[in-house]
């Protein structure tokens, strides 16, 4: 047998010649290079050209079309100061609804101040802004045009109350986050601080000045901070007798009837005034269901408004034994109402306010629509039959000009209500009360980019309800089981391996 020598065999060849591993590596740093090249292409357009989505269903934020208009709208630089604790449940709400106001005007620039853990940004915010109460904070800050305006967290969620059992097994409650109203008060605050000129609401309030700017529960003064929020500057006329005329730069003329009866002289300016092209909000409340303050016929034979000189109840849809009222009622097609549809307000001892049946109407008449009902179950008081249908307790009127009277002001507009006291300060917190007075607002005042469309988020809260055993197989499961399931399938792979 021959046996061969180390030596004398044969070296092997390499598996690549020297240019071939120098093309190989030429190959790899070109395809580096057209990678690199193709991510910075696709960055440059996708930074112009994009698509905003959330993955969450909570954050998802969708821009109504009248949003939209207004940010097409806005050409001046506008800086928002995001001042949160990033832990506040609406943080995140906040975070995405003005993420998309950037994405789509990019005028609109977004600064967040976390003042837990910021102190030092949260000092200069303070500084910049006046800030000086502790209580000043959660709060968005809109700035333009060395104008400004706050949007508090309280204005931004509604909240509703659920009973739960503690761990003891006894009863507690919390608040649950129901919707998010950002994006209306966002937009107010936007035209806010783009707008050159306030628009301006005289209160007619003879005896009632002392509540205007009251902080009792009885009084309005949150009503007018809303009227503020809102870039609407509030006034007040003591009286409309004689030479006292409603002045020429009311926009709103706001009227909270008591039972003080009007002069006839007051008729005769207020009707002066609507004739023109006026716009008013006139509430009654059930202290004069009784009296005739003056205003009816008139409301009654020149508007087509009926006035019920009596108190509605509804015991099925109140929190107080009937002498409150849960209206969740509304009419779809109106403009001021159609985004409560899913909500409800809260009213206290209301009067009915319907549209006067007066048959075939002329095509001058005003438009009559009402506005929000009661349940089909609801009464009148003194009567202990049911209705049998829902009682109107809130009408809007509008009408065009007038023939053979100049309208300098415009279109007149109303909006007549049963109830004042769902705008005091104890009851404008309740339900949807704050945003229908805002919704009321901007119809009267022809706002209706703020209003049209833009209706609260819903917020769902998913829950699971589980035993305290339960609880424990879940952590097993989620600690222990499923770690060591991967650990094991780890294991096998390892010694098939080895095999």
């Amino acid at each position: 047998m021959e046996i061969k020598s180390m030596a004398s065999r044969p070296s092997p060849k390499t598996s690549f010649s020297r240019s071939r591993r120098w093309s190989i590596l030429f190959s790899v740093i070109a395809s580096i290079v057209a990678v690199i090249a193709l991510v910075g292409m696709l960055n440059y357009l996708a930074a112009r050209h994009y698509t905003r989505f959330s993955w969450s269903s909570r954050t998802k934020a969708q821009l109504s079309p009248q949003t939209l208009n207004l940010l097409n709208s806005i050409t001046n630089d506008i800086k928002v100061t995001v001042y949160f604790d990033k832990k506040h449940e609406l943080y995140t709400l906040v975070d995405s609804l003005l993420s998309e106001y950037h994405g789509k005007n990019r005028h609109i620039s977004i600064e967040t101040v976390d003042y837990v853990n910021n102190p030092a940004g949260a000092e200069k915010v303070k500084a910049t802004y006046g800030l000086r109460s502790a209580a000043q904070k959660d709060l968005v800050i809109f700035e333009a045009n060395g104008r400004t305006n706050y949007v508090e967290q309280s204005f931004l969620g509604d909240y509703t109350i659920d009973p739960q059992q503690n761990e003891k097994g006894e009863r507690e409650f919390r608040y649950v986050l129901k919707s998010f109203k950002g994006e209306l008060y966002f937009n107010a605050a936007l035209l806010r601080v783009t707008s050159t000129k306030p628009f301006k609401a005289y209160f007619v309030a003879p005896h009632k000045l002392s509540s205007l700017i009251s902080t009792e529960k009885d009084g309005y003064n949150k009503l007018v901070e809303l009227l503020q929020q809102n870039y609407i500057q509030p006034a007040v006329i003591t009286n409309l007798v004689g030479t006292n005329t409603v002045p020429a730069d009311c926009n709103l003329l706001v009227v909270l009837a008591t039972r003080t009866p009007f002069f006839p002289e007051e008729v005769d300016n207020i009707r002066k005034y609507l004739n023109q092209g006026g716009r008013m909000l006139f509430l009654l409340n059930f202290t004069s269901e009784k009296d005739n303050l003056g205003m009816e016929k008139f409301l009654a034979e020149d508007w087509n408004v009926e006035i019920g000189h009596n108190i509605v109840r509804d015991m099925e849809n109140s929190q107080k034994d009937g002498v409150d009222l849960i209206i969740s009622g509304f009419n779809k097609n109106s403009p001021i109402v159609s985004s409560l549809l899913d909500s409800s307000v809260q009213l206290y001892q209301p009067r009915s306010i319907s549209k006067r049946d007066t048959g075939k109407q002329n095509a001058d008449a005003p438009k009559v629509e009402e506005l929000a009902f009661t349940s089909a179950n609801a009464i009148i008081e003194n009567s202990s039959a049911p209705h049998n249908k829902p009682i109107p307790l809130m009408v809007s009127v509008e009408k065009g000009a007038i023939k053979g009277v100049y309208a300098e002001r415009g279109v007149t507009r109303m909006v007549i209500g049963g109830d004042s006291i769902f705008l005091n300060n104890y009851y404008i917190g309740s339900g949807d009360n704050q945003l229908l007075a805002v919704n009321i607002f901007n119809w009267l005042l022809d706002r209706t980019q703020l209003m049209q469309g833009v209706a609260p988020q819903q917020v769902t809260e998913y829950k699971i309800m589980m035993t305290r055993s339960q609880f424990r197989d879940v952590e097993w499961i989620l600690l222990a089981a499923m770690p060591g399931g991967v650990m094991l399938l780890g294991g096998i792979v390892w010694l098939r391996r080895r095999k």
